[in-house]
Order: C-alpha cells, then structure tokens, then sequence
C-alpha cells in the first residue's frame, strides 16, 4: 500500500489518526475509538517505503540520530497531515494526524463564543488552553488565529512543532515559525521575539520552566500570548505551572501568574449521542479578582468553586458542562460519567435530575 492510499483512506473514513506498524493491519481513530481500516497485513518493506518516500534527507538524518522525527505536509486542497515517525521493536512506525484546512468557528466547534473571542480582543496576558492528545487544543487554537485575523490589525508570531494549520494574512500579518526548521527551540524564538514587534505570539505548547519562564516574561512586555498545556483542567494547570519551578522561584513565579493569567479552557472530546460525531465538553476559568487572589495565595483547591459560581464571568466547570450536554441529549450519561472529575458527585446529580446512567452501579 502506497502511503497516499493511506492518506486517502483516513479522509474517506473520517480518521483523525492512523497507526502504522511493521507486521500490522493499519488501524485509525474514528471519534474516540481505534479500528481496523486495511485488512492488508504492512511489511517491513512496505512500511520503510513509506518513510523513505515522505521523507527529506534532513528529515532521514534526524530519524537515524533521534531515533524519532516529526513533520507535516499538505496532501490535496483541504489536508495537512502531521507524520510523527519513530522506532518501536527496532523497527519504524507511523503516527499520522490529519488537519482539516478548513479552520472553523467558534461556534462550529461548540465551544463558548464570547469566552473565546474575549480572549482574543486582549493586548496582553497569557491564555491556555489545556487537553490530552487529541482533545481539539490545535483546532481552537486555529480558530482563535483567525478570528484574530479576521477582526484585528495585528501581527501574529507563532512557534510550532511541527506546524499544523497555514493561513494566510487578512487584517492582520501572520509570521509562523517551526522547531527544527526556522528556529532551533521555543527559547530561541522567544529570546528574538522583541526584534519581531508581534502584539500576539503562539507558543504551540508549554513543557519545562525555561518556556514557561519566557511567555510569562513575554506577556509582561504587552504581548498576547496563549498556548496549550497537557493538563486536565484550571486548577491543575496552574499547578503544574508553579510546579515547574523549584521553591526558591515559586514567590516570583506566583505574582506573575496571578497578574499575567487571563484564562484557561479545557476541553475533552465525547462522543455525540444526538448524530455521528464527537463534542467538547469544557471547562472555562476567566482569572475575575477572586481568582487571582486565589492564585496568589496559592489557594488552588478553592479554583474550581469559584469557576462554578462564576456565570457573570463566563466561567464553567466540566461538571456543569457535561450536565449541560447530558440534559440537552448530545451526550450519553454513560459517557458523560466516563470524563467526568469527580464521578461519586457526578452520579448523585444525575440521580437528583433523573437522568438514566446504567453505570450508575
């Protein structure tokens, strides 16, 4: 099998990803679940013409050292797909994630409109949107540019690894920047940022405190920034930030988060009950002057009942979220249960409500 074919499959059965294997059938997630989408069993053979006829020669050399190497390409009008490809039992496998160009809306997505444009409107701070793999953070991330771009005179910086979603300028002039390729690492870029003159920079996700160190700084100047964290929601957000710290640093580090934080949403991706197809649930935190205060006073654990008492803001809990869904029937109880946090508190308000939940036992 040819890898276009590949590519031609996941677009025909709607895969978000495929999985490619020496000695595999090729297997893809469809909505939340991984099947079988060739019967034909992949040589090694098969499996190393594909890397070889993807790949560059810069490309071949980072895989030969890393043992891993990670880009994207475009296939058609519409896809973009990112290739991670590494090594597993001596020999090479694929993971391939398809990108839709077609970056929709806000409202399209299902996720909460004025929530999302506030955020973009603003001049300054640091916004993060927080996931597991596969949560839909890329996709709103795409939609926040281009609402940006659509609305705003800016210039928009974004560092990426690999990038994923192009676009091109409207109101505002976008700059995109990819690990690896036009800058060597997210500290590099953030160290030169001030001699690019951005208003919003894209930081494509936070992992160790020298990043972490660098947006905040950045948002300090009078700079945008948002960018994405694979944490569950606000509260532990904000706590793996200070986390990345040691405890000489975590004073300093504090102040700033209280003062530079202006949101954070968290989505997880459901599988929809009213149609084929899968839904976000949501958690968004609005940093109002309670919050803050919260976060400068280290008082993690109250976050999130002040998220659920912070309607005049915005804000929500995934609790009131899947709630939501589960009373508007785009979502099973089932399921609702299954991402739910805390699932004792979550069985008892389906029961006061009388909503079914067959898991309840």
């Amino acid at each position: 099998m040819k890898f276009e074919n590949v590519l031609d499959l996941m677009i025909a059965k709607k895969c978000s990803d495929a999985f490619i294997r020496v000695n595999s059938d090729i297997r893809a997630r469809i909505f939340t679940e991984v099947k079988s989408i060739s019967e034909q069993v992949l040589t090694s053979k098969d499996v190393n013409e594909m890397v070889n006829h993807i790949m560059s020669v810069k490309d071949k050399e980072k895989l030969r050292i890393d043992r891993a190497c990670e880009f994207a390409l475009y296939y058609q009008e519409f896809w973009r797909f990112r290739v991670s490809i590494f090594y597993q039992r001596d020999t090479p496998a694929l993971v391939i994630r398809k990108i839709d160009l077609r970056i929709p809306t806000f409202d399209e997505l299902s996720l909460p409109v004025k929530v999302l444009e506030d955020f973009c409107k603003k001049r300054r701070g640091m916004v993060i949107l927080t996931g597991i793999t596969g949560s839909g953070k890329s996709t709103t991330i795409a939609s926040m540019i281009q609402y940006i771009n659509n609305n705003f005179g800016r210039h928009i910086l974004t560092i990426e690894e690999p990038i994923e979603f192009t676009f091109k300028d409207n109101l505002s002039v976008i700059n995109q920047r990819e690990l690896g390729r036009d800058v060597e690492s997210y500290q590099d870029a953030l160290r030169q940022f001030a001699l690019h003159s951005p208003d919003v920079i894209y930081i494509g996700c936070i992992r160790d405190a020298e990043t972490c160190k660098a947006a905040l700084t950045a948002a300090e100047t009078g700079v945008f920034v948002f960018s994405t964290m694979h944490t569950v929601n606000a509260t532990s957000t904000v706590e793996r930030i200070l986390n990345f710290f040691p405890p000489h640093e975590q004073n300093a580090i504090i102040d700033q988060l209280a003062y530079l934080l202006k949101g954070v949403l968290s989505q997880r991706l459901i599988p929809r009950s009213n149609k084929t197809g899968i839904i976000p649930a949501y958690e968004s935190m609005i940093t109002s002057p309670t919050i803050s205060r919260l976060i400068r006073e280290k008082k993690f654990w109250e976050i999130s009942k002040y998220i659920d008492a912070g309607d005049i803001y915005g804000m929500k809990t995934f609790h009131k979220c899947l709630l939501d869904l589960v009373v508007a029937e785009q979502i099973t109880p089932e399921d609702a249960l299954e991402y739910a946090d805390k699932k004792e508190e979550f069985i008892m308000e389906l029961r006061n409500r009388g909503l079914n939940n067959k898991k309840e036992s």
